[in-house]
């Protein structure tokens, strides 16, 4: 019950971060990777010993390509991303990344993404988004569908909708954030980490909600008189420990991770991670908050 007696504090505070990660991304803007806008992707290892990533990122600047992202990979490698090269300009850069002969490297690989491959896959991750979410509303509309005292069912998949964007929202503010001051590119693994924040979000939303479903349709039978916050607070109570340990378990496995990861997969993870941890408050503080929000809105409105 204690939270929702204070439902208008967790309720601004969700607001608060959601404004905040609107405001990272438009005033940062989305730093796109190659998977996207087209460009190179070349990955080297050193026989012996790699070169600083100062030292380097001072010549590839002196090549005069535009923007190039160096990342470490491994031990002795790195991942060079850049905007498409031809024949003449690989051979370049491979030569600037061994300093010359003086650091003797191998390619591992090189793959060339063209301007058309990127949009085509800009095309389909927001299909993807799109039917995902499409996917989701019409499930929970269809099991919530008996559900529609005191609030209509497909108020229930409204929530869920709003949960969904606040638990996508402020992971991918955090990733603006990320991009802005260390470099990261939005790829592909992007769009999967946006995809399982959805998945894993709305699992968490829906267990409260059939507990609530469950609570309302146990004292119809009994047929005693319970307020409805009462009984949202009272399935809170009952499901949001199991939410926390489950979701605890997942967000432990995606720190180690993060700590101990590849460099490729790092941000991923931590984008997860962040999914994760607001999948879990929204589901909590928010979810069931808004529901008793808008039957209280709707019970001030008849006795008007």
């Amino acid at each position: 019950m204690f939270i929702i007696k204070h439902k208008k504090i967790f309720l601004s505070i969700s607001i608060g971060l959601v404004i905040l990660s609107i405001i990272s991304m438009v005033s940062f803007g989305f730093k796109v990777g190659i998977d996207f806008k087209g460009g190179a992707l070349t990955e080297v290892a050193y026989d012996t010993t790699r070169p600083t990533q100062e030292e380097l990122n001072l010549s590839l600047e002196n090549l005069g390509y535009g923007n190039i992202l160096l990342q470490p990979t491994g031990e002795l490698g790195y991942i060079v991303k850049s905007r498409d090269l031809t024949e003449i300009e690989h051979t370049k850069l491979l030569n600037t990344l061994g300093e010359e002969g003086k650091a003797p490297l191998k390619e591992v690989s090189f793959n060339s993404v063209g301007p058309s491959v990127g949009k085509e896959l800009t095309r389909k991750a927001i299909f993807a988004l799109i039917m995902v979410s499409l996917a989701i509303i019409l499930f929970i509309a269809y099991a919530f569908r008996k559900t529609s005292d005191p609030v209509s069912s497909w108020k229930y998949g409204l929530i869920a909708i709003v949960t969904l964007l606040h638990d996508v929202i402020i992971p991918t503010g955090l990733f603006v954030i990320f991009s802005h001051y260390f470099g990261v590119e939005l790829d592909t693994l992007f769009v999967v980490a946006v995809l399982t924040i959805l998945g894993l979000s709305v699992s968490d939303t829906i267990v409260i909600f059939d507990r609530i479903r469950e609570n309302l349709r146990l004292n119809k039978e009994n047929r005693v008189v319970i307020a409805f916050n009462d009984i949202v607070g009272k399935s809170l109570e009952q499901s949001f420990v199991r939410s926390i340990s489950t979701s605890l378990t997942v967000i432990l496995a995606l720190i180690a991770l993060v700590l101990f990861g590849p460099v490729s997969t790092k941000y991923f993870a931590l984008m997860l991670t962040a999914g994760m941890f607001f999948g879990t408050y929204s589901s909590i503080f928010l979810a069931s908050p808004l529901l008793v929000w808008i039957q209280e809105r709707q019970t001030s409105q008849k006795t008007k």
